[in-house]
C-alpha cells in the first residue's frame, strides 16, 4: 500500500483503527475548543494520519500545521472512552513531519536556537548571566515600558514575556552528590535536576531535596546527568531525544545505580522518563536498561503520597489555586496525589480551577513557537484562576508556572506562583510565604 510516511516508526494503523470517532475528545481538546475545526481536533488529526498511511493524504505544509498546532497535552487521552493511544500516534507523526516537511528559514532557525540552548545547562547559565544584567540594570522595565519589545519578532517577544526573575546564585549553584536522610533512612532516591529547572528554578530543586531528606529519604544527585530529552521528544526530534536518553541512563547507572526511585519535579520530564522503554525499544544495548530506569521514575507528589508524613507540618495560611500540569494529569495519569500532598499542610486552602483539564498554553516549547494560540489559552486559564479568588497559584511544572504568571501579569491580576514542593517545604520549615 502506498503511504506518505517513511518506514522509520511510522504511525501504527492498528492504533488509528481504535478511534471510533465518537467525539468525546472534542470538548477536551484546546485547539478545537478555540477554533471549532474538525481538522484541529484529535479525531480530525487521526483522520489525517489515516489518510497518510493509506496514501490518500500527502505530508504537506497544511498537514504539518495541523500537527504543529496540537499542544500534545493528552487531554484527549484522558477523555477517550475507547482508550485510543493518541499520544503514541502523535509521537510517531511529529518526527515524520520534521523529516518530510520543509519549514521556513525563520522557523528552522528559531527551533534550532531553542534546541541549541535549552537542553544545555552550561549554555543556559551564560545566557542567564546576561539576562540577570538585563533585569538588574533596569533594562527589562525600560523595554517593557517603552514598547520597544514590539520591534522584536513575535516568537522572541513570547520568550521574553515568560522570563522569570533570574538569580545568579541559583543559576550557577552546585548540588552535592549525596544528601543524607534526616533520621532513619526510609528510601534512597535519585533526583532529576532538569535543564531549565536547575538554572532558573534552583530553589525548587533545593526545596525538593529538603523535603525528601526531612521525610527520611537519602538523595543521590548524579553530577553528570544532562537533559532527559523531553523537549526534543515532544517536538518530533526523536533521534536527539534518544541520544539524550542514552546519556541520561549512563549517568544514573554509573552514579546512582542503587536508588529505589528516581524523583522528578517537572511534569514534562517525568512523562518522557516513564516512556524511555518505548523510546529506545529498538536499541538492543539500551532497551532493557531504559525500561528498568523508567520503572523507577515517580513524580515527587507520587512518592510523597506513598510515604506517611514524618516531618511535622506547620500552618501555611494561604489560598492557592492548584493547576494540573497536562503532562502530569493526562500523560502520567497523576492528579489525586498532588492534592493528597497539599492536604497534609495545615490551613492551606486549595481551590479547584474551572476547566482544569484544559492546557494553559505552555506545553513544552509550544508557547514559544505558537505564541498566539498559547496566549489565548493562557489568558483563558488566567481568567479561571482569578475567578477562584485564590491569592496564589501552585502547580508541578515550571513551564506552566511561567506561562500562568506571565498571563496574570498582563491581565493586571498578578499572583505569586509556587511549585507544589515549595509549599510543602515552607510547611515543614515553618516559613511564611508572600501572598
Amino acid at each position: 500500500m502506498s503511504t506518505a510516511f517513511d518506514s522509520r516508526h511510522k504511525p501504527n494503523s492498528a492504533l488509528v483503527a481504535d478511534c471510533v470517532h465518537c467525539g468525546f475528545c472534542l470538548p477536551a481538546c484546546p485547539t478545537y475548543l478555540l477554533w471549532g475545526r474538525e481538522t484541529d481536533s484529535p479525531r480530525g488529526r487521526i483522520a489525517l494520519i489515516k489518510g497518510g498511511l493509506e496514501g490518500d493524504t500527502d505530508l504537506t505544509t497544511s498537514f504539518g500545521r495541523h500537527i504543529d498546532t496540537c499542544l500534545g497535552c493528552m487531554s484527549c487521552v484522558s477523555a477517550c472512552p475507547s482508550g485510543v493511544q493518541y499520544d503514541r500516534l502523535l509521537e510517531a507523526t511529529r518526527p515524520q513531519v520534521e523529516r518530510k516537511i520543509d519549514r521556513s528559514l525563520a522557523d528552522r532557525l528559531f527551533r534550532r536556537l531553542i534546541f541549541t540552548l535549552f537542553p544545555h545547562p552550561d549554555r543556559l547559565r551564560i545566557v542567564a548571566t546576561k539576562l540577570w544584567g538585563y533585569q538588574q540594570l533596569g533594562m527589562q522595565r525600560l523595554a517593557r515600558a517603552t514598547g520597544i519589545l514590539g520591534l522584536l519578532p513575535k516568537r522572541l517577544r513570547a520568550m521574553e514575556a515568560v522570563l522569570p526573575p533570574v538569580s545568579l546564585r541559583g543559576a550557577w549553584s552546585d548540588t552535592p552528590y549525596r544528601v543524607p536522610a534526616v533520621g532513619e533512612r526510609r528510601r534512597r532516591v535519585g533526583l532529576l535536576l532538569g535543564c531549565v529547572q536547575r538554572v532558573f528554578f534552583d530553589e525548587v530543586n533545593r526545596a525538593t531535596i529538603r523535603v525528601l531528606t526531612a521525610e527520611g529519604c537519602e538523595v543521590v544527585i548524579p553530577p553528570s546527568q544532562g537533559c532527559c530529552g523531553a523537549l526534543m521528544l515532544h517536538a518530533g526530534e526523536d533521534r536527539d531525544a534518544a541520544d539524550a536518553a542514552r546519556r541520561f541512563i549512563d549517568a544514573f547507572e554509573n552514579e546512582a545505580a542503587e536508588v529505589d526511585t528516581i524523583v522528578i519535579n517537572a511534569a514534562g520530564c517525568g512523562s518522557t522518563l516513564k516512556e524511555y522503554g518505548h523510546l529506545l525499544r529498538d536499541d538492543p544495548r539500551y532497551a532493557d536498561r531504559a525500561q528498568a530506569l523508567a520503572s523507577k521514575c515517580r513524580d515527587i507528589s507520587e512518592l510523597l503520597a506513598e510515604l506517611e508524613p514524618r516531618a511535622p507540618r506547620h500552618p501555611v495560611p494561604l489560598s492557592v489555586a492548584y493547576h494540573d500540569a497536562c503532562h502530569l494529569q493526562h500523560a502520567q495519569g497523576v492528579s489525586a496525589e498532588p492534592r493528597r500532598v497539599l492536604e497534609t499542610i495545615p490551613e492551606l486552602d486549595v481551590k479547584e480551577v474551572p476547566e482544569a483539564g484544559i492546557c494553559c498554553g505552555s506545553a513544552g516549547i509550544y508557547n514559544l513557537v505558537e505564541p498566539d494560540t498559547a496566549t489565548e489559552l493562557g489568558d483563558r486559564k488566567a481568567g479561571y484562576i482569578h475567578s477562584t479568588g485564590a491569592n496564589a497559584v501552585a502547580s508541578s511544572n515550571p513551564g506552566c508556572l511561567l506561562q500562568i504568571a506571565s498571563r496574570l501579569d498582563v491581565a493586571g491580576t498578578p499572583l505569586p506562583t509556587y511549585h507544589l514542593i515549595e509549599l510543602v517545604d515552607a510547611s515543614i520549615r515553618g516559613e511564611s510565604l508572600p501572598r
